[in-house]
């Protein structure tokens, strides 16, 4: 017998022969404690999350998903759904509960001619850029390429091209889902459109998603990308300049900070190790050989450290901060967005960087806009359209004994920047101690949510996520 967490909170024996059956109806596999692939299946990116579910279901297609959300339904097991494991919340394992492994399901495949990709769950950005690449193509997504491409693209899904082509969301044309009632069903414009409305930025709160459909477009296979270092002393006014070039710059150019202790990279001074910096990162994709006029106001400000930006194949420009985002560290994020950059604020976040609790820790401002922002704030699930800054604090260190210290110097530069935020903020950024912004990320959008997530999902079998709880109409009980 094993026991494993309910819906309500309590734990339900499940028999042998039972789990024996489930396995038998799998072309994949179920693993408790002991399997050596159970240890494998629990572990995500962030080290803070360290659960054991009760079971694991290792699945290779999209019959083995239905087969444990329906075993998950009719036993009322708390159910969580591992795809890429790279949220910083790690909603992806729960102690004690059944765990649906999507990490096998890893399969991308381009269609050239139609210029789209159809992608399984478990495959990273780092697998959809291999493919897509292939034939000088791409669609928009994140900055970290063992990010799995599920879960960015349930939250939204932003990086360096979506100022030209949109949010990751924007270039989804079709999903297949399970539903909480074990169906397959399809979500397209045409298809199950208030679903696909709710998919495109509303979580895993609607089903499991085993196969995703994208618009790819031309970009690469080269691109003029890198990154200009500052001392963060001069970042007052650098901060100043880059939010205006920001809001004028062309689609095609996008432009990122970082501020924090510099790593050991080959191409700064020795002397500059350790020490605080600022860094433009900075990625352009138009024609023009060297960036345009926007690019070259940025390249010309201040006197910087290193200046390394120059062509480079952009498949790997979606790698370049891997090293500083790779597993097994300690992970708390805090975020907000913002309309702008004013002095009070960048004096804040300027003092919070000088006292850095560890030399892995940084503070991401990236700017938005562009094609992402010409779309209607209610077109998708995902509300925020206006050209914006979102940071990230992104608190990293690798002792459990620094986790008070590294914690706490997150959440004050959080709250004391709070007064310049628009209250708003982008999911896939959200620890698990933020239950009561869940509201604040969907804005007006929260009460369409909990309509459709009443009609797919009325029991909230999937609710370990950034929930949304459902509302249920005459239409949803019918």
């Amino acid at each position: 017998m094993t026991g494993v967490k309910t819906l309500d909170g309590k734990v339900t024996r499940i028999d042998a022969d039972a789990i024996e059956a489930l396995s038998a109806s799998l072309r994949g596999n179920v693993f408790s404690d002991g399997d050596s692939e159970f240890d494998e299946a629990r572990t995500i990116w962030n080290a803070m999350v360290d659960r054991k579910p009760a079971l694991v279901v290792r699945a290779l297609g999209a019959s083995d998903v239905r087969q444990a959300v329906n075993f998950a339904r009719e036993n009322g097991l708390l159910l969580a759904v591992r795809s890429g494991g790279h949220q910083i919340a790690g909603h992806a394992v729960a102690e004690g509960a059944l765990l649906l492994d999507l990490s096998q399901m890893r399969s991308v495949r381009v269609d050239p001619n139609a210029r789209t990709a159809r992608v399984e769950p478990g495959a990273s950005l780092g697998d959809v850029d291999t493919e897509t690449q292939s034939h000088g193509l791409a669609v928009p997504m994140g900055i970290n390429s063992t990010t799995g491409i599920a879960g960015l693209t349930l939250g939204g899904g932003f990086g360096w091209i979506t100022r030209k082509h949109g949010m990751t969301i924007d270039n989804l044309l079709s999903a297949d889902i399970v539903t909480a009632d074990g169906a397959l069903v399809r979500a397209s414009a045409d298809e199950n459109p208030d679903l696909f409305w709710a998919i495109r930025g509303g979580g895993g709160n609607f089903g499991v998603v085993t196969s995703f459909e994208f618009q790819l477009h031309d970009v690469g296979p080269e691109v003029l990308a890198g990154l200009i270092v500052h001392p963060l002393a001069d970042a007052p006014e650098l901060l100043g300049a880059f939010a205006k070039i920001a809001e004028t710059a062309p689609d095609d150019l996008t432009t990122w900070v970082v501020m924090r202790k510099a790593p050991p990279l080959p191409f700064l001074p020795e002397a500059w190790h350790g020490e605080p910096v600022l860094v433009f990162a900075v990625c352009y994709i138009g024609e023009e050989k060297d960036g345009g006029e926007a690019l070259r106001q940025l390249r010309s400000l201040g006197t910087p450290v290193a200046d390394v930006i120059g062509p480079t194949p952009f498949a790997g420009w979606q790698t370049a901060f891997d090293p500083l985002l790779t597993p097994g560290m300690r992970n708390y994020w805090k975020s907000h967005d913002f309309d702008g950059l004013p002095d009070d604020a960048v004096s804040v976040l300027l003092n919070a960087v000088e006292s850095l609790p560890d030399p892995n820790c940084e503070v991401f401002i990236a700017h938005v806009g562009g094609a992402m922002a010409r779309v209607a704030n209610d077109a998708t699930a995902y509300p925020q359209r206006a050209s914006h800054f979102i940071m990230n604090v992104h608190t990293r260190w690798q002792d459990p004994a620094g986790d008070d210290a590294c914690i706490g110097w997150a959440r004050k530069l959080f709250d004391d920047t709070a007064r310049y935020a628009t209250g708003s903020v982008y999911v896939n950024f959200m620890p698990d101690d933020e239950i009561e912004r869940v509201d604040g990320a969907y804005g007006a959008n929260m009460r369409r949510l909990a309509r459709v997530k009443g009609r797919y999902d009325p029991l909230n079998l999937f609710r370990l996520n950034h929930n949304i709880q459902p509302e249920i109409t005459p239409q949803a009980a019918e």
